[in-house]
C-alpha cells in the first residue's frame, strides 16, 4: 500500500502579539486541510512592515505561549535567527530541504493572499506550496486572490484551497491599542499570551 504523503502547513506571523484568531485559523487549518504539522514561524525582520515590531524573544516566547496547547502544532524560530530581509520563499525552500518527502500548505490570510503577487519570488512560491486562504470577515472575501476556489488572472500556475474559518474581527493591532489604552485584552489572546503582556508591560503608551 503506498503511503500517503505528509502534509506540513506553514503559517508565518508577526505575532506582535499572537491573539485568538491566529490559534483559531490553525486549529481550522489542521481539521480541514488534512495537516499533519503546523510549523508556526514569526516573522524575522519583516521587509513588508512600515512599524518597527516588538523584540524577536517576546515575539516568539508569545507565540510559545499561545500555541503551546494546540497538538501537532511546532513553532519554528528560524525566520528571526536569519539574518536580513524575512522571505516566505527562503523558509519554504529549507523547510522542502529537510523534509522532502512532504506536501507544504501555506496558510495564509486573504489580506496577505491579496498581496501575494507583491511578495519576493511570488511565483516559486506557488511551486512550492499549495496555497491556503482563509478569512475571518466574509466581507472581505471580495479582495483575496481566488474565488470559488478559482485564482484571479495573473497567479495561474498554484493550487490554492479555500479555507473556512468563522467570522473574527479582530487583529494584533486592535489588542496593542487596547494595552495602550489601558483597556482589557483577556478575550482576544490567550491566557498565556496576556499574562505575559503584562509581565512584560508590553505595549504600553509611552
Amino acid at each position: 500500500m503506498t503511503q500517503r504523503q505528509p502534509r506540513i502547513g506553514v503559517f508565518g506571523s508577526a505575532f506582535d502579539p499572537p491573539h485568538n484568531a491566529h490559534v483559531a485559523l490553525v486549529h481550522a487549518a489542521l481539521s480541514q486541510m488534512a495537516l499533519d504539522e503546523v510549523v508556526v514561524l514569526p516573522t524575522g525582520h519583516a521587509w513588508h512592515k512600515a512599524r518597527a515590531l516588538s523584540p524577536p524573544a517576546d515575539r516568539l516566547a508569545m507565540a510559545r505561549l499561545a500555541f503551546a496547547d494546540c497538538p501537532n502544532v511546532t513553532v519554528d524560530p528560524r525566520e528571526m535567527q536569519r539574518p536580513g530581509p524575512t522571505y516566505t520563499i527562503d523558509t519554504l525552500t529549507e523547510l522542502q530541504t529537510e523534509r522532502p518527502e512532504a506536501q507544504l500548505v501555506l496558510i495564509l490570510g486573504s489580506d496577505q493572499a491579496a498581496a501575494l503577487s507583491s511578495w519576493h519570488r511570488w511565483r516559486d512560491i506557488l511551486k512550492f506550496a499549495i496555497i491556503s486562504i482563509a478569512s475571518r470577515d466574509p466581507s472581505t472575501l471580495e479582495n483575496a486572490i481566488f474565488s470559488a476556489g478559482n485564482p484571479v488572472p495573473g497567479l495561474a500556475g498554484g493550487t490554492f484551497q479555500a479555507l473556512q474559518m468563522p467570522p473574527m474581527n479582530l487583529s494584533a493591532t486592535e489588542v496593542r491599542h487596547r494595552v495602550a489604552a489601558g483597556l482589557g485584552i483577556d478575550h482576544l489572546v490567550p491566557a498565556g499570551v496576556a499574562r505575559y503582556i503584562d509581565q512584560h508591560h508590553l505595549y504600553l503608551a509611552p
